[in-house]
């Protein structure tokens, strides 16, 4: 059961199934995986639209920044107007509440290559990602340039779907899997790797020297922050 949004402190949710046959019969799930999943990406907060998701994003920010007000409280406070941050392509909900700091970039990928970023080192308190990197062809690089860009103490929070109870693998020679709409078959949305529960072990592999976990009815929706 889904306790308070880490966005908003609201406490009741709505829930509508996202996933579709294809994509499963792609990803290969079990029916308590594909229910654990959906309601990852289709259980939502009624007060704010997030979905679980974007949830355990906001509560790996808050953790990390040591916020003791709800994101949406925190983001427009002046305590935080120094705050650089990357976001890489639009983390849900969270994008507007982001936004709110003059200190704000976005960079979409895959116009902003996240394995050869165009920005200088260590110039970044926060760089944010949401369900991107499983897209990225090397994903250990991409999480070695988030590295390079963050000040030292700064974090790297995002969400990857995982699957908790096997391990992570690429789908090199398995046919093309896509998220987004049914039917999407654009390359940027060509899923490169499906994590499991090892997915943090690429963290520590691009240099990071800490990550956590903020989980939300686990194991629903899991968000890392990896610490520079």
């Amino acid at each position: 059961m889904t306790s308070l949004c880490e966005v908003c402190g609201g406490n009741e949710f709505r829930f509508e199934a996202v996933l579709w046959d294809e994509l499963v019969e792609a990803w290969g799930l079990s029916q308590e995986e594909r229910k654990y999943i959906d309601r990852q990406q289709g259980e939502c907060c009624s007060n704010c639209g997030a979905n679980l998701r974007s949830i355990a994003l906001a509560g790996s920010i808050r953790s990390h920044l040591g916020m003791s007000h709800w994101l949406k409280d925190e983001m427009g406070h002046r305590r935080w107007r120094k705050l650089k941050i990357l976001e890489l392509n639009e983390a849900g909900t969270l994008s507007p509440l982001l936004s709110q700091q003059a200190g704000h970039v976005l960079g979409c990928y895959p116009e902003v290559d996240m394995q050869a970023m165009d920005f200088p080192d260590e110039s970044f308190d926060l760089v944010v990602h949401s369900d991107t990197l499983e897209h990225v062809p090397d994903p250990v690089k991409a999480l070695s340039e988030c590295h390079r860009v963050l000040r030292p103490g700064g974090a790297c929070c995002f969400t990857i779907p995982i699957i908790i109870g096997r391990l992570s693998r690429r789908r090199d020679g398995l046919p093309p899997s896509w998220h987004g709409e049914p039917g999407t078959s654009q390359d940027d949305w060509s899923v490169q790797t499906e994590y499991g529960a090892d997915a943090w072990c690429q963290v520590l592999e691009a240099g990071f020297s800490k990550v956590t976990l903020t989980s939300v009815a686990f194991p629903c929706a899991v968000a890392m922050a990896a610490v520079r």
